[in-house]
């Protein structure tokens, strides 16, 4: 690891390319705190006090607190990523979207700018939902200074414009920085939180309402999580593909062994965002609700870390798992490039025998993948209900920030070893194969 380091400052590019990269996540995190004109910080802050266990708190997640403090970058990049969801799964029920998805480079460079323009239709409508809840008291009365149309149409502008310059933001760290830059916001703006939520374990020691070793305890378990879902997340299942020697022209091509990975946790974070917003908007309704029948119905039985909740929520995730997975990888598809290539699975006949086998193996390992995203993110609940922890821990912040710090770390290590340098892990690396 040290001697990873030590050569990143040996290649110029490198080194601009991750000082660009910070800087840009610093931009960001000034916007993060430049309030919406028009608005009370105050008001909206004691709001999400009390509403940490709503839809408000997933979205306030991913735009890195700045909803709660509604400044304007409050939309974050959800719009951006709601935009590409959507046109993924057009792809799968549209053929005309399905055939431009496959043109390969230029038919992604089409998809990926119509969901620009789908991301700012998006934030102007939800930057006028959300001022309209505003002047309407949803956030707390007195949030708005002065109410109209005037204030309206600043907020939806605002708001909507800080969404494209976020996405922008995301586009230069991937085109001059290093890493994903969509996925490096979302990790700024978790990333943040932790200093806090270490201060109020610090606080709770102080004033002895968690002992020290309790404290010792907790810190070796999150090390622990954090080991185990690397482990997963670098999990896959190599799939061997033969390939038949090959005449073109007078050259013959000799025929080898290559591998089809399937990773254990193919739709990473999309099922437990998924499953969050599902359950999160009936608890936001009954909140908002003046129903004292439905609002007790939530508090006794569809409440955060209640068996019921947590049981719907585990079917959700393993449901959308299996769902995204068949949209990502479509074993038939899969099955008829490997024929085109010359190669056979050994023991597989090709064509329909072959897309079978592939769905079979895709199907166990997508079982894993869901059961090990559904214990991750119910993992929160259960320490802060039987375990008094302070801070929120696991779920889908902790799969976001694990699967950007190795995907970063990887490309950082494509550098180094592209110009001959030893990179952060030393020998051959070693995955999971899981699922056999």
């Amino acid at each position: 690891m040290t001697g990873g380091v030590q050569n990143i400052a040996r290649i110029p590019e490198l080194q601009r390319r991750i000082l660009f990269t910070l800087g840009m996540l610093a931009i960001y995190r000034v916007g993060a705190h430049v309030a919406t004109p028009g608005i009370n910080p105050e008001v909206i802050k004691q709001f999400f006090e009390q509403m940490s266990g709503s839809v408000f708190g997933l979205f306030n997640l991913f735009s890195g607190g700045a909803l709660e403090q509604l400044s304007i970058l409050a939309l974050g990049i959800m719009p951006y990523i709601s935009a590409t969801i959507i046109f993924q799964l057009l792809a799968v029920v549209i053929p005309s979207l399905e055939a431009i998805q496959k043109e390969g480079e230029q038919g992604r460079k089409k998809i990926s700018q119509w969901s620009r323009y789908a991301t700012i239709v998006l934030a102007l409508v939800q930057g006028l939902l959300l001022a309209f809840a505003l002047e309407n008291g949803q956030f707390g009365q007195g949030a708005v200074i002065e109410p109209g149309w005037s204030f309206r149409l600043m907020t939806m502008l605002t708001l909507t414009t800080g969404t494209a310059f976020i996405m922008w933001l995301g586009e230069q760290i991937t085109e001059r920085g290093i890493g994903n830059g969509i996925s490096l916001i979302i990790f700024a703006g978790i990333v943040v939180r932790i200093p806090s939520g270490l201060g109020q374990l610090v606080e709770l020691i102080r004033t002895d309402q968690f002992t020290l070793l309790g404290a010792l305890l907790l810190l070796a378990f999150m090390v622990f999580v954090v080991g185990f879902v690397v482990f997963f997340e670098r999990g896959q299942r190599r799939i061997p593909i033969q390939h038949a020697r090959r005449v073109v022209g007078r050259r013959v091509t000799q025929g080898g062994m290559s591998y089809f990975p399937l990773r254990v946790n193919t739709a990473g974070v999309i099922p437990p965002i998924f499953a969050s917003s599902i359950l999160m908007f009936p608890l936001t309704i009954g909140q908002f609700a003046h129903s004292p029948a439905l609002q007790q119905f939530f508090q006794d039985y569809l409440y955060i870390g209640g068996w019921l909740y947590e049981s719907i929520y585990v079917v959700l995730i393993i449901f959308f798992a299996f769902f995204y997975t068949a949209v990502v990888i479509n074993p038939t598809d899969v099955a008829e490039n490997i024929k085109r290539f010359g190669g056979f699975i050994p023991g597989i006949r090709p064509g329909k025998k072959t897309a079978e086998h592939i769905d079979h193996v895709l199907s166990r390992i997508t079982l894993i993948g869901a059961l090990y995203v559904a214990a991750v993110c119910v993992m929160p609940s259960v320490l802060s209900a039987q375990q008094g922890v302070p801070f929120y821990f696991g779920g889908t912040a902790l799969l976001i920030v694990v699967g950007v710090a190795l995907d970063t770390i990887g490309q950082i290590e494509a550098h180094l070893v592209s110009r001959q340098y030893e990179g952060f892990v030393k020998g051959t690396r070693v995955r999971g194969r899981l699922g056999r």
